[in-house]
């Protein structure tokens, strides 16, 4: 087993475990972000916070949405 593939077990056995937390970590620092910077890349803050959380769910492999 390559480097790569212990990384990404190890980054799915993480979400499986935590994808809650990681979702709400995700999302106040969207928020926070968005706050400093009143509002102003609104769109962008929240389109990549959602590319973050797919690509999180996808990581995850059950496409069960745990982590939205």
């Amino acid at each position: 087993m390559g480097f790569l593939d212990n990384l990404k077990k190890k980054a799915t056995q993480a979400v499986d475990q935590h994808g809650d937390k990681i979702s709400g970590g995700l999302d106040k620092a969207a928020d926070a972000v968005d706050k400093k910077t009143k509002g102003k890349y609104s769109g962008k803050i929240t389109s990549g916070r959602d590319k973050a959380k797919d690509a999180l769910d996808r990581l995850d492999g059950k496409q069960d949405g745990d982590v939205r």
